[in-house]
C-alpha cells in the first residue's frame, strides 16, 4: 500500500496511540498533521517524523472549541492542497459515579470524544469529495460494547463514535468518502515492561496490546486498495471481548 503524498490528519496525535500512528504514516512517505494541545509533545514528535525522512507539521487544536476544528481542517489544505486521510483519535476519561457526575463533566467528555469526531469528520470531508473520495478512521473503544461501574459519559462517548461511523459511511458513500472504526482493548501506552504476567494472560493473545496495533491496523483500513471495508467497526482487543467470565 502507497501512501507517498497522501494527507493524513491525526487529532490527539501528539502522544499514546496517536503520536504512534502518526509515526506510521510519516515513515510510508505521507504528509502527516498533528493536532493537539500538547505543544511540546507536539513539536517534538514532528522533530522526530522528519529525522526519520518524514514530513510532519504540528497545529494546535483544541478539539473543544469548533472554531479550532474548523481552522485546522482549513490550515491543513492550505498547507497542502487537500486532505485524503482522517485519523479520529483524540480521546479523555473519567471515571466517577453517576451520582456525583456533574453536567459540565459530561459535556466535556462528550464534546472532546464524540463531538469532535463528527465535526472533524464533516470539515474534513468537504475537502475530500472535491478529489473524489477518502477515509476517515474513528477509534472508539471496547468500552462503547461492555463496561466497568462510574464509565458512563466515557461508554457514552465510545458507544456514540460506533454509531456515528456507520452513520457517517451512509452520509458520505455517494462522495467515495469510507469511514471506519476502531475499538483498541487494553493498549499499553507507558510502562509496558512493568504489567504483570496475569495481565497479559488474561489475553487469549497472551499479550497485552501496543499502539503499534492499532496504527497498522488504520494503515491497513486507509488502504486503497481495502475499499471494500466500509462501516466497520473492528475491535483489537486480544480477544478479551470474546472472552467468557463467571465468578466460581
Amino acid at each position: 500500500m502507497s501512501f507517498q503524498d497522501k494527507v493524513v490528519i491525526v487529532t490527539g496525535g501528539a502522544n499514546g496511540i496517536g503520536r504512534c500512528i502518526a509515526k506510521y504514516y510519516g515513515r510510508l512517505k505521507a504528509k502527516v498533521v498533528v493536532g493537539d494541545v500538547d505543544i511540546t509533545a507536539g513539536e517534538d514528535l514532528i522533530k522526530e517524523i522528519k529525522e526519520d525522512g518524514g514530513v510532519a507539521n504540528f497545529i494546535k487544536v483544541d478539539v473543544c472549541k469548533p472554531a479550532n476544528i474548523k481552522e485546522l481542517i482549513e490550515d491543513t489544505v492550505e498547507l497542502y492542497g487537500g486532505i485524503d486521510i482522517l485519523i479520529n483519535n483524540v480521546g479523555i476519561s473519567l471515571w466517577k459515579s453517576p451520582y456525583e457526575l456533574a453536567v459540565d463533566e459530561w459535556d466535556l467528555v462528550i464534546n472532546t470524544n464524540l463531538r469532535s469526531y463528527f465535526l472533524a469528520a464533516r470539515e474534513a470531508a468537504k475537502y475530500m469529495k472535491t478529489k473524489g473520495g477518502g477515509a476517515i478512521v474513528n477509534i472508539a473503544s471496547t468500552r462503547g460494547l461492555m463496561s466497568e461501574e462510574n464509565s458512563e459519559a466515557y461508554a457514552a462517548s465510545k458507544g456514540g463514535i460506533i454509531a456515528l461511523t456507520h452513520a457517517l459511511t451512509a452520509s458520505f458513500s455517494k462522495d467515495g468518502i469510507r469511514v471506519n472504526c476502531i475499538s483498541p482493548g487494553w493498549i499499553e501506552t507507558k510502562d509496558y515492561e512493568g504489567l504483570r504476567q496475569i495481565d497479559h494472560t488474561q489475553h487469549f493473545s497472551q499479550r497485552v496490546g501496543t499502539p503499534d496495533d492499532i496504527a497498522k491496523a488504520c494503515i491497513f483500513l486507509t488502504g486503497e486498495d481495502n475499499d471494500f471495508i466500509n462501516g466497520e467497526n473492528i475491535v483489537i482487543d486480544g480477544g478479551m471481548t470474546k472472552k467468557m467470565i463467571y465468578e466460581r
